[in-house]
């Protein structure tokens, strides 16, 4: 997940880029509020957190023309204001949430998570394709109540695909997910990580294949198609004959 900070008090920017890190999250951050703004123009962000007292212009100025620019990203306002007046301005100029400084670790987190479930189209936080479940809020992937072993890299491909699943996504949309923009590998190396991400839920799934390639434009995540009962199966191959014998017919007849 990348995430945009805009805080100008530089401690407070350090205490929650460490805990944003340490969630391994991708985390940006700058000082000014016209940074921020041509920042979150500029790159697709997950969700921005804004401060609303700012060196150069506020927050809610950040903020109104954002979205006035048709800046979707989601934006949590972090702040000191605590007033009630504070809050419904910042929620009626196109905030997602607020939340008052100082505030509790697990409680930035739980709602970071939440609003960018909610933009993605998921309440709740797993997603489930098929067999395959992945927990956004554990980083914990499963198939079948047991747990697939993945590496950091290899969650952020399957995390962005569960997300986004059936859009189909560029390997320059993996870059940005997993590096943001820092010491980008070549774009080659994405095919090399799903390539391994695919023999791994091969392997927990039974053979059942969820990523598929889209030539020339990247991969998409989708429910794998059933596999045809011995039923359906049975009933084709009776089909197929009786296609065959129908067609020696017409041939003895001509």
């Amino acid at each position: 997940m990348r995430v945009l900070l805009v805080e100008d008090d530089a401690q407070t920017a350090a205490s929650i880029k460490m805990l944003l890190i340490n969630e391994n999250f991708i985390c940006d951050t700058t000082d000014l509020g016209e940074d921020g703004l041509e920042i979150g123009k500029l790159y697709d962000y997950d969700i921005i957190l804004l401060d609303l007292m700012l060196p150069d212009i506020d927050g809610y100025e950040v903020l109104r023309r954002l979205r006035a620019a048709r800046v979707r990203t989601p934006i949590l306002i972090l702040s000191g204001l605590a007033e009630l007046d504070h809050k419904i301005k910042g929620l009626g100029f196109g905030a997602d949430d607020f939340l008052t400084k100082p505030f509790d670790r697990r409680e930035l987190i739980a709602r970071i998570q939440a609003i960018v479930r909610r933009s993605k189209g998921h309440s709740e936080s797993t997603i489930r394709t098929g067999k395959l479940v992945v927990n956004l809020d554990t980083r914990v992937v499963s198939v079948d109540d047991q747990p697939v072993h993945l590496t950091g890299k290899e969650y952020g491909i399957l995390e962005l695909l569960s997300l986004r699943k059936g859009t189909t996504l560029t390997k320059e949309m993996f870059l940005n997910h997993l590096y943001g923009g820092m010491d980008e590998p070549e774009l080659k190396i994405i095919d090399v990580f799903v390539c391994k991400l695919r023999k791994k839920l091969a392997q927990a799934t039974g053979g059942s294949h969820y990523i598929e390639t889209v030539w020339g434009r990247g991969y998409v995540l989708r429910d794998p198609m059933p596999l045809p009962s011995a039923s359906t199966a049975n009933v084709s191959t009776a089909s197929a004959s009786a296609d065959n014998l129908a067609a020696r017919g017409n041939t003895a007849a001509a």
